[in-house]
């Protein structure tokens, strides 16, 4: 993987995040203290068992999900005491995600999943921005392909046509949780190599990953085990 300029000031720090869940009137500590910092610009790979509280941690870290104490500063604001107005701006902005699942729309083209970010307000699509998710799935190898609906692409191009959605607005941070998890071996290396590339421009990219190989490939690799990092 190619070295992208690191900016060492952190870009996003988490502090003492803790998470419980409760099911059948039991609670589960999922996060139990965790901290991590990540500078503009980093590739950071989570690994760890099922169970190990790695997917929680990012779905914190990218705001899906709030933590019952700690803190998780991005460009130095506390976004657990921010507004949801505030949050809101920096999710829909600045914060991509990619799952391992795609979540496309099976009625929509690729071109318009794609628009999909753009689509929040009842304000029709403009022609630049569909200019700019057409240089995105240029970037994905897919532009020949974008009027194509999800069920006449592979799963790898379905999976790309995800990172063009999450590049779209042109986000600061990428939270990719298990993104080749779903992929034979050839296309997870394909869509690795293309994480790879935009972390090189500038992107900082958090992934979580079962991929011990993929894992390896990131700037600095971090373990989980038990809800804390080991």
């Amino acid at each position: 993987m190619h070295e992208p300029q690191i900016i060492d000031a952190p870009l996003l720090e988490a502090i003492g995040i803790t998470k419980s869940f409760t099911q059948d009137g039991m609670a589960s500590q999922a996060l139990k203290g965790v901290s991590l910092s990540v500078a503009q610009g980093e590739f950071v790979s989570i690994v760890g068992r099922s169970g190990s509280g790695k997917s929680t941690f990012v779905s914190v870290l990218s705001t899906l999900l709030m933590p019952d104490a700690g803190q998780v500063n991005y460009n130095g604001k506390d976004l657990v005491r921010a507004t949801e107005a505030e949050i809101n701006a920096i999710r829909h902005g600045d914060f991509a995600v990619i799952f391992q699942f795609h979540y496309l729309l099976p009625y929509l083209t690729a071109l318009e999943n794609t628009l999909l970010p753009f689509m929040r307000s009842l304000k029709p699509v403009t022609r630049a921005q569909k200019t700019r998710a057409m240089e995105c799935l240029a970037r994905v190898g897919l532009a020949d392909k974008a009027h194509r609906l999800p069920g006449q692409l592979s799963g790898g191009e379905q999976q790309r046509v995800a990172i063009a959605r999450a590049l779209v607005k042109e986000a600061r941070v990428l939270f990719a949780d298990e993104p080749t998890g779903s992929l034979d071996s050839a296309t997870g290396a394909t869509v690795m190599e293309l994480l790879g590339q935009i972390n090189t421009e500038g992107l900082a990219v958090v992934m979580v990953t079962h991929n011990e190989e993929y894992a390896r490939l990131a700037h600095r690799l971090v373990r989980m085990e038990d809800g804390l990092v080991v």
